[in-house]
């Protein structure tokens, strides 16, 4: 529960600021010049924040769309990422986010203009190339869509973009927006999956596996396109057969043509990201299972990572094409 709200004074008044404000009963508001007093604060503990985190409510200046980490993508001939939100309602072990910034309180930038502006100029600059806008880098795309309303803003405007696709990356189960207007054919909803062992133990404050392979069903009935990703692959005892079965359900449970894409990879951090996750958390033996690699990133050994690329590898080729199953490289898991 969101009990106190910082507000930038620049948008105190914004029709979209006030929106979201009345949604919150008997916060506590306070205006800041800027959400970095906040948020940029030294001293601050995440995992103690965490338990109760505040919003900030922002204007986004520079860098609404920004390049993707090389190794990351579906295809496209340019890929790009953008976040709305700074952080993530949920709590997932293994997310890079953690070990990204010194606060867990969410920030939400307000001005959805400005990023269809900056996404207009990119593919005018860009008109002989397939685009892929991703969004959910540094947040859950849908998780609190009901009161930012992020998602109902920017997907109509992708009807108009022949050239260039959207993915909103989610964990979430709030799809209620999606199941309202006719689906967009360039917007893909992306599902982070594991086994559900696995989630329970990782996967903190997220619906469960079965509530999103549901959401998922709902989505593909409806004509949505779905992406299902398998980032992070997470190592452990009969990992295999957990996986195997998961592919299986999700498999008969999907119809093929609404699978726009499968993307997969392994735990992996850079190595500094990966001293302050696991200062953050030194009981959790996830942590304990990945070592320093090469290219100053941390992550399972180099033959646990190929017997689980080849595993999959294996597992979608018997029933998909190749082009359209991606191994993710990147040196941080997605949230």
């Amino acid at each position: 529960m969101i009990d106190t709200i910082y507000v930038e004074k620049e948008i105190e008044e914004h029709p979209r600021t006030r929106s979201i404000l009345t949604r919150f009963k008997g916060r506590r508001e306070i205006l800041v010049e800027r959400y970095g007093e906040v948020f940029n604060k030294r001293s601050q503990n995440f995992r103690l924040q965490k338990r109760n985190p505040s919003l900030i409510i922002a204007k986004k200046h520079t860098g609404h769309i920004l390049s993707t980490p090389q190794g990351f993508g579906i295809g496209g001939a340019k890929n790009f990422y953008f976040s709305h939100m700074i952080n993530c309602v949920y709590d997932c072990r293994y997310c890079f986010l953690q070990g990204m910034y010194a606060s867990a309180n969410y920030v939400l930038f307000i001005n959805y203009e400005d990023f269809i502006s900056e996404i207009n100029n990119l593919i005018f600059k860009h008109p002989e190339d397939k685009l892929t806008f991703f969004s959910g880098y540094d947040c859950d795309s849908l998780a609190l869509e009901p009161i930012t309303g992020f998602a109902s803003f920017i997907v109509p405007s992708f009807k108009e973009y022949s050239s260039a696709e959207i993915e909103f990356r989610t964990k979430s189960t709030q799809i209620e927006f999606l199941l309202s207007i006719e689906p967009v054919s360039n917007c893909i909803i992306a599902y982070s999956l594991m086994p559900e062992i696995e989630s329970r133990a990782l996967d903190h404050k997220t619906p469960s596996i079965e509530k999103r392979i549901n959401a998922i069903k709902r989505l593909a009935a409806h004509g949505w396109k779905i992406g299902l990703r398998f980032d992070p692959l997470i190592y452990g005892q009969d990992w295999e057969k957990r996986y195997q079965e998961l592919f299986d359900t999700l498999f008969s449970s999907i119809p093929r043509g609404s699978i726009h894409s499968i993307s997969y990879g392994s735990l992996r951090f850079p190595k500094e990201m990966f001293k302050a996750v696991h200062k953050l958390y030194p009981e959790e033996k996830l942590l304990s299972t990945i070592f320093p690699g090469d290219m100053d990133t941390v992550g399972y050994k180099t033959e646990i990572e190929d017997q689980m690329t080849r595993f999959c590898k294996n597992a979608f080729s018997r029933i998909f094409s190749e082009d359209i199953v991606f191994k993710c490289t990147t040196e941080a898991t997605a949230p």
